[in-house]
């Protein structure tokens, strides 16, 4: 891929994320209460679903296949995204905020199989995730103690006895490497909760199939092309909120 090429897709990225009007695995549980009184995945009010609409409508054919194409990062080439088999309103994209949190923090809706980061000014940068049993299995609000890309896997025990054939991967023999075929992805973003490991992580995928999908094992993934932007997008110390 050319240097141009490369400037113009950070460029029109850049610009995707200003505006789209022309965003070791295993998982404790306490339900989450309801926020302001509105549902998880839904507007308050008509006049937020029209901006809703002005939001999300726009998004061209052009700008998906920059935004899912090809990326070459950290020495890996990570595979366009066919992101036309996929629903588009798992497309990243701008929407109206629907959470009523403050900006910075990070909402993921496991029912809507939704992520949110809330912006300042009432929006917020959506993204299409999947969710798997141990997805399910956590909720209620922590922190990004860190992040980390191109992760090594390193399944949990409990996985590994479902598993054996897990084994060359477990926390003895060192975990899987990182790399296209690492469930963790591209990028993975670990929560903790009262300065302990919740299990619970935030990572990419090259199962974008997965999308929208209550999935086998994991916790909440997104297309590698989504981890790299949302990674960007969050520090470490990210408040994060979990429905279920």
């Amino acid at each position: 891929m050319s240097t141009d090429t490369n400037i113009s897709r950070r460029r029109l990225l850049s610009l995707l994320g200003l505006s789209s009007a022309s965003l070791l695995t295993g998982c404790a549980s306490y339900s989450a209460r309801p926020f302001n009184s509105v549902q998880p995945g839904t507007l308050a009010s008509n006049f937020a679903g029209d901006m809703r609409s002005m939001f999300a409508g726009g998004i061209s054919d052009d700008e998906l296949a920059v935004m899912y194409g090809t990326v070459e990062d950290g020495g890996y080439v990570i595979p366009a995204v066919p992101y036309q088999k996929i629903d588009r309103r798992y497309y990243r994209q701008r929407v109206v905020d629907p959470t009523g949190e403050p900006a910075g923090t990070i909402v993921v809706d496991t029912r809507s199989r939704f992520l949110y980061v809330v912006e300042a000014g009432g929006s917020a940068m959506r993204y299409g995730v999947g969710i798997g049993r141990e997805g399910f299995a956590w909720s209620g609000e922590g922190v990004i103690q860190w992040r980390q890309k191109w992760p090594k896997w390193t399944p949990p025990d409990e996985m590994v006895a479902r598993q054996p054939e897990l084994v060359k991967f477990s926390s003895k023999n060192g975990g899987m490497p990182p790399g296209l075929k690492n469930p963790l992805g591209a990028r993975a973003l670990y929560i903790f909760q009262n300065g302990k490991d919740t299990l619970y992580r935030l990572h990419g995928s090259p199962e974008w199939n997965s999308i929208g999908k209550a999935v086998s094992s994991g916790c909440v993934r997104l297309m590698n092309q989504d981890i790299i932007d949302l990674y960007d997008r969050v520090p470490n110390k990210a408040r994060v909120v979990v429905w279920q």
